[in-house]
Order: C-alpha cells, then sequence, then structure tokens
C-alpha cells in the first residue's frame, strides 16, 4: 500500500466521564446491560488466528461478589496452543508489520470510537460483574482509560515517528522504526481492564503481533475487549488470546524462540520469575527480548504538619479504598504527624462509616469485593495480625465475611512500630496502616518512607507549606515514580500523568506516554548519498606544491 501524503491524525483528548446520575440515560442503560449480562452464562474460547478454539478443559468465570454465580465457562490452552498463537502470530506479521501506519491507527482509533458509544455499557458491565467494580470505577477503567490509550497511543506514535537525525548537504539521513522480530506476549491483571487494552494494542500499534494471557479473575473483560478489536479491524493473528494458567501459558511463550517482547503488568515475584527464566533461554533468542513490566507497591501518603486535615482524610479514604484497594497505585501506608492525628483519625472513622460495602450492581455501594478467596485470605490475616499485636490497633472497619462474596471492610490500622508487616509488604486490599511520627522528625520520617518498602510506584506529600513539599519532593525523589502533591496517588490519567514506577515496582517505561511505545520498535538508520564519491582518495593526501608555486 502506498501513502501519498503526510497524513495528521486526529487531535487526542480525554475521554468525558459518564457520572451515571439518577434518572439519566447513561445509568438505565449500563443498569440494563449489567442485568442481561447476570443472567447469562456464555461459552468462552480462544481466539487465535482470528478462529475461535475450543478445548473442553472449562473454567467458570464468576462474580467476586456473589462467587457462586457463574458469568462464562472458559476454554483453556495449553503449551499446544501457545505455539498455535506464536504461529498465527508469525503469520499475521508479515502483512501487518508493513502496513502503513495510519493504517494500523485507524483501527485503534474505531476501536475507540466503537467504545466510546454502542460498546461501553458491555465492557463496563463485563468489568462491574466480572472484577467487581462499582459503575464509576468501571466508567474510568473499562471505558474512559482505555478509549484515552488507543487515542492517545496514536499521538505519540506519530511523535516518535517524527523524530528524525538532520541531514548534512548532499545526503538524506532517515530514521525508520521498525516493528520487533517475533512476537511480543502480554499478560494482563485482573485490576484494569484499560491495562489488557494497553499491554496488546500498543505493541499492535507499533506494527508487532501479540500473543496475550489474560489474568484468570479477569476472562470475561477480556472475551469483549478481543470483540471489540476484531470488530474495529483487527486483521487475524495480530492479537491472539490464550487463557490459561500462568506457568503452562507463560513458560510456552516465554521458551519460544520467536519472543521479542513481554508486556507485564501484574506481581514483583511473577515478573522477577519471568525475567530469569528469559535470562536462562537468552542463547535461543532470536533478540534480546524486550522485557516492560508494571509490577508491584507499597504506596504512601506522607502528611506534613501544616496539612490540612479534611483534605488528607478524604485522599486517604479514596486513594486506600476505591476498587477495595486493589490498584497498583492505592495508599497503603501514611504517614502522620502527631498534630494532626487525632484531628485525622476522627475523621476517617467519621467517613468510613458511611462507606457501604456489597453487590456493585447497587449504585449505592462504595466498595465490592476483593477479586478471590485468595486475596481475601490475605486481608482477613492481615488484619488478625493487626488485632492481635501489641504495638497495633483497629481504627476503622476491621470486619470481612466470605459468606457470600469476598467482602473486607474499608480497614484502618494504626502502628507503633514503622517496620510493622503492613507498613512493608504488599496487601492489594482495603487495609491501610498509618504510622503517627513525632511532628518534630519530619526530616528523620521522609527518610523512613523511603527505606521502610522496596517498592517505588506512586506516593503523595500533604503540606500547607511549599517549602516542605518542594524538600519531600526532592527527598523521596526515587520513591515514586508518580508523586502528587496535595492530592491522592491514584488516578492517574493518559496524556497528563505517564504511569510506572522503578525499584520493585517495575522498569518504569511510563503506560499513557510515548516512553511506552518506543520499546516496541527496533530503529533503523538510512543514509541515503545523492552524488557517491568517485574516487577513493581523500584531499588530505593530494601532494604538497613546490616551492616555486607549482
Amino acid at each position: 500500500m502506498s501513502t501519498h501524503a503526510i497524513f495528521r491524525s486526529p487531535p487526542a483528548v480525554n475521554e468525558p466521564i459518564h457520572d451515571y446520575e439518577p434518572g439519566s440515560s447513561a445509568r438505565s442503560r449500563l443498569q440494563l446491560r449489567v442485568e442481561q449480562m447476570r443472567n447469562e452464562r456464555i461459552e468462552i474460547p480462544l481466539v487465535i488466528g482470528g478462529k475461535d478454539v475450543t478445548t473442553g478443559d472449562l473454567k467458570q468465570a464468576v462474580m467476586p461478589h456473589d462467587k457462586e454465580h457463574v458469568l462464562a465457562d472458559v476454554h483453556q490452552g495449553t503449551a499446544e496452543h501457545v505455539q498455535q498463537a506464536v504461529d498465527a502470530a508469525a503469520k499475521a506479521w508479515a502483512d501487518w508489520s508493513r502496513w502503513p501506519w495510519e493504517e494500523r491507527a485507524t483501527v485503534l482509533l474505531r476501536a475507540a470510537e466503537l467504545l466510546s458509544g454502542p460498546w461501553r455499557d458491555t465492557l463496563n458491565a463485563a468489568t462491574m460483574l466480572g472484577q467487581s467494580k462499582t459503575a464509576h470505577q468501571a466508567e474510568i477503567d473499562a471505558a474512559c482509560e482505555s478509549i484515552d490509550f488507543m487515542r492517545f497511543n496514536v499521538e505519540f506514535m506519530t511523535r516518535i515517528y517524527e523524530e528524525q537525525p538532520i541531514s548534512s548537504r548532499g545526503l538524506w539521513n532517515r530514521m525508520e522504526y521498525r516493528p520487533l522480530e517475533g512476537f511480543v506476549f502480554a499478560v494482563s491483571p485482573f485490576n484494569f481492564t484499560a491495562i489488557a487494552a494497553n499491554l496488546t494494542s500498543s505493541p499492535a500499534l507499533m506494527g508487532n503481533t501479540v500473543v496475550w494471557k489474560p489474568a484468570g479473575t479477569a476472562m470475561l473483560s477480556a472475551y469483549y475487549l478481543m470483540r471489540l478489536f476484531q470488530e474495529a479491524g483487527l486483521p487475524d493473528g495480530v492479537i491472539n488470546l490464550v487463557y490459561g494458567s500462568g506457568a503452562t501459558i507463560g513458560d510456552a511463550a516465554i521458551g519460544n524462540p520467536h519472543l521479542a517482547g513481554i508486556h507485564f503488568t501484574g506481581s514483583t515475584p511473577v515478573f522477577n520469575g519471568m525475567w530469569r527464566t528469559v535470562a536462562t533461554n537468552m542463547e535461543h533468542y532470536r533478540n534480546y527480548p524486550r522485557i516492560v513490566g508494571e509490577t508491584g507497591g507499597k504506596d504512601f501518603i506522607v502528611a506534613h504538619p501544616s496539612a490540612d486535615v479534611d483534605a488528607l482524610a478524604t485522599a486517604i479514604v479514596r486513594g486506600s479504598f476505591e476498587y477495595q484497594g486493589q490498584k497498583c497505585s492505592a495508599s497503603s501506608r501514611v504517614y502522620a504527624p502527631s498534630n494532626l492525628w487525632p484531628a485525622l483519625k476522627e475523621r476517617l472513622q467519621e467517613q468510613i462509616a458511611t462507606i457501604k460495602v456489597g453487590d456493585v450492581s447497587d449504585f449505592g455501594n462504595y466498595m465490592g469485593a476483593v477479586i478471590d478467596g485468595a486475596s481475601f485470605k490475605t486481608q482477613a490475616a492481615a488484619i488478625e495480625e493487626a488485632k492481635s499485636n501489641g504495638q497495633t490497633e483497629i481504627v476503622a472497619g476491621g470486619g470481612y465475611d466470605d459468606s457470600r462474596g469476598f467482602f473486607v471492610d474499608p480497614t484502618v490500622i494504626e502502628t507503633r512500630d514503622p517496620d510493622f508487616r503492613t507498613m512493608r509488604e504488599e496487601l492489594f486490599g482495603p487495609v491501610v496502616t498509618t504510622y503517627v511520627y513525632d511532628e518534630k522528625r519530619w526530616d528523620d520520617t521522609l527518610d523512613l518512607v523511603d527505606r521502610t518498602a522496596p517498592y517505588g510506584l506512586t506516593g503523595a506529600v500533604f503540606s500547607a507549606d511549599r517549602a516542605a513539599a518542594a524538600h519531600a519532593q526532592d527527598r523521596l525523589r526515587y520513591a515514586a515514580g508518580n508523586f502528587y502533591v496535595n492530592d491522592k496517588p491514584t488516578g492517574a490519567v493518559v496524556g497528563q500523568q505517564p504511569f510506572g514506577g522503578a525499584r520493585a515496582s517495575g522498569t518504569n517505561d511510563k503506560a499513557g506516554s510515548m516512553w511506552n511505545l518506543i520499546r516496541w520498535v527496533s530503529p533503523r538508520s538510512i543514509k541515503e548519498t545523492f552524488t557517491p564519491p568517485q574516487d577513493y582518495r581523500y584531499p588530505f593526501m593530494d601532494a604538497e606544491p613546490d616551492s616555486a608555486g607549482t
């Protein structure tokens, strides 16, 4: 295909958020779609090379807030299906990697428009039911952030392509941003449908083909996301969806000699294991695989003695308990100054007492269930440990019940031990621990924040003192890849706050920016000389003139 113009993509803007206020048509449509999908029990295949593949090995997709309610029966893949997906990706790569950029962009831009309109309720409802997100949390994730990734990534792609070298007179230097050789293995988590959308579509946009393994607790939304890509015109084999256990699918994909890259979001231990497996297979790969990962976090809020208590309390409640604390960015440790703690504690108790936890189809509920039984046990163990430890106490919440769904109350722990386990280890649930520090020891507290946990994902400082906020920003320079001043450490928006952290939180390749997309290309420099030399000799080799000047 030939292009006879220099095209400009449509300007990217963030998708407006639907509020789903009572009486609105948007609320009625979403509620209707939730009930329709709740009453269905569908069969979900693998999608390899554009074809539905059934295996007969079925796993149930259930609602975390009603764990006996089955939404879908999902076919599980094996190493053989991974190989089929790799073969399909290789076949598609031969053509897709040569498509003009504007044609690839069109597929993603169309997917964004479909999701903004007729697909919005379906993907939101799938996320609500399968991942126990409230309407608001599903809206800002499955709809808005997914749309933003698709639109802004097109703009980021063109910015990369426009980065070109200078050319001297008589020649033309060019830089081509080629897709990687081989396939990209995308491994997406349960907690954000938008992450699944980005982990798959961003390498595809840059001309790569993808083998995708979604989390076993997000199989329903993954299925509908795949169908969205297909309706948008994604060619067969560009993205191949393979369900299955992490070990089965991961080992087969990472062990394949055609692996070109890994695009991962999940736990730090799993990512570390992937990295080790890649290392042991280095001699078998055609290229060094690109390894991009966003992993764990033990995200903090640190308050200066000058902080606004009401703003601080609201940030803790929203930052710690929205989506049951199951965000990579969720605040899970708080450092409160002694002068503010009595008032802050009172406000936290007041606000948390009003929070309703339950079925997300009830729009009055602020929280749903944690994702599964394993997570429930993790939260319950942390709460019981805090109850029994002499250095800690539960100041709000502390209840949990899995008789119907995996429900954990929003819980605030106060500890007198800054190295208590829940200050250091990731829980990934609605449990936040507060350490009250001596208000005169601000600098020491900043050091404590920096050293307590191995992660470096998100963090926030609350301060009415500008100098103190700037000081914290400097002292905590590497403690968070996304740093917030007088705001909760969650809610990064594509195009506004590129997301990612370092240390044990990942490779910090910043989803929602051009820095992520650059990982999915292999640049080639091209030099074209218009009038090549006709003689090998250089002027310095000419003989000196004789003394007579002849």
